[in-house]
């Protein structure tokens, strides 16, 4: 059996809050062999822009990303939230080193085409570049990525980070036995959204989509799900979505909701 790989997305109300990131680090560290962070950070950029006085605009839960918005997002998640992370998770102990899809040429995307929205700079992925990932994993490092992406024209590009996490573990399936894993704010997928021990243990796909249709599962938990499935039709061997103060159980599968093809 191949080598197994963690590849671990932790959003950004987890980092915005200082001791449940600390936490969350704290466990992230003490998970054996090789492993992948992915790290969102919208709630960050949209404070610092809101001090620039530039202006957050979001269309269904996305953010629209022209070039004064491109530049935040660099800074912040290029920059302050990702190398905030590298040196916490250095403490413990860990040699990670902070990535945007352009280091190494590690994610490569295309500017998302102009349909009935313009979202400006962001991504669509279009290759992961498994070889450069694995080699730095093979120099005993802990990529840390950032959710920026690059395109051949040169420029950087705001890519979802749910979207990135699945798309790497989907390309590094081919090499090695890949758990992803989402980390947040709440124990699991909820079937009652204001009640946090109402957690759905498992979800398969007849189930997710009974869930849909009945509306128990809504807004934006169906992009992150829509995001599990597709990867374990990939070849992705699990993927879990829990608690950042869960996690070193869940890579178990005992909390949180695993997510199964069958």
């Amino acid at each position: 059996m191949s080598e197994s790989l963690y590849i671990i997305k932790i959003g950004g109300n987890v980092i915005d809050n200082t001791e449940a990131c600390s936490r969350f680090l704290a466990a992230f560290a003490k998970l054996p062999g090789m492993k992948i962070l992915v790290h969102g950070g919208g709630k960050v950029a949209t404070q610092i822009a809101s001090k620039l006085q530039i202006e957050t605009q979001m269309v269904d839960g996305r953010r629209i990303t022209d070039k004064p918005m491109l530049d935040v997002v660099t800074m912040v998640y290029g920059g302050l939230v990702n190398k905030n992370l590298v040196a916490g998770l250095q403490s413990m102990g860990c040699n990670a080193i902070g990535l945007t899809g352009a280091d190494g040429g590690i994610i490569r995307s295309v500017k998302r085409p102009v349909k009935t929205i313009d979202y400006g700079f962001v991504g669509d992925i279009e290759k992961v570049n498994d070889n450069q990932i694995t080699s730095i994993l093979n120099s005993s490092l802990i990529p840390v990525i950032a959710p920026l992406t690059y395109n051949d024209q040169g420029s950087l590009l705001n890519t979802n980070a749910d979207t990135m996490a699945s798309a790497v573990a989907v390309a590094m399936a081919g090499n090695y036995q890949v758990k992803l894993i989402y980390c947040f704010e709440k124990k699991g997928v909820l079937s009652e959204p204001d009640n946090d021990d109402s957690v759905i243990s498992s979800l398969i796909p007849g189930t997710y989509a009974e869930y849909k249709a009945s509306g128990i599962i809504n807004k934006g938990m169906i992009p992150k799900l829509d995001n599990a499935f597709a990867a374990l039709d990939q070849g992705v061997a699990n993927v879990i979505i829990c608690h950042a103060d869960d996690l070193e159980t869940a890579v178990f599968g005992e909390s949180g909701t695993v997510i199964s093809k069958l």
